[in-house]
């Protein structure tokens, strides 16, 4: 039966990614990737980031939600005070990653089409299964998810007493990091979180449906836990 594997903030940690995804074990033409958002920014390697994700997109098995990083960096293509604002958030990081070696200052101009084509045409901004609704940063319990504001998918956050959302389901979210360096829960929402690109934190795999949580970081390590452990 096909998984639904939910994919935390990854924040420019390829290593981590790499190795979350090996160790988690993903099944050929059966297992489908929602990433979360906020790919890009803070950590080392944004470009390695979005390169990997458009590979992994080529099996049609990636569901690619729209963080608030992806929105900061789009409004700043366009608009120069968002782009300065955009630099206060790790932006500076993501152009580093394009540069061709470590003495080149990369611009906006050195983003490749394929990574813009993916952020503007790929990303969304929710997805649903019959039992979670998946999301970057939070959503308004008493909505639908078409009467759902872009603000607050993309910028709200995860709190202890999230309600459960109107159509029943449970809602899995990142953007806002948990500092003990695993998921949080109360039952009604999940938050993923935490914070891959930390010295101390990690990147984390979640299977809603069966609460298995995989986590990996920058070293190397991997560790594994259920979401009824937390």
């Amino acid at each position: 039966m096909p998984r639904h594997l939910a994919i935390g903030d990854i924040h420019g940690c390829l290593d981590a990614l790499q190795t979350l995804v090996e160790f988690v074990g993903l099944r050929d033409d059966d297992d489908v990737l929602v990433t979360l958002g906020d790919y890009i920014d803070r950590g080392p390697d944004s470009r390695g980031v979005l390169d990997w994700l458009l590979e992994f997109n080529k099996a049609g098995r990636l569901v690619s939600l729209k963080g608030n990083h992806e929105v900061m960096l789009m409004e700043g293509r366009r608009i120069e005070s968002e782009r300065h604002r955009w630099f206060k958030f790790g932006g500076r990081e993501t152009l580093e990653s394009y540069a061709e070696d470590e003495d080149d200052v990369a611009g906006l101009e050195d983003i490749p089409l394929t990574h813009w084509e993916f952020l503007f045409d790929k990303l969304v901004s929710t997805y649903e299964t019959e039992t979670h609704i998946f999301v970057h940063a939070s959503l308004d319990p008493s909505l639908p998810i078409a009467e759902q504001s872009d603000y607050l998918l993309h910028w709200g956050g995860y709190s202890d007493n999230f309600p459960r959302h109107v159509s029943g389901k449970t809602m899995v979210c990142g953007h806002k990091i948990q500092s003990t360096g695993r998921p949080a829960t109360n039952g009604n929402a999940i938050c993923i979180d935490t914070g891959a690109y930390k010295p101390d934190g990690w990147l984390t795999c979640l299977d809603p449906a069966t609460g298995e949580i995989w986590q990996a970081n920058q070293s190397g390590e991997t560790r594994r836990m259920m979401l009824s452990e937390l």
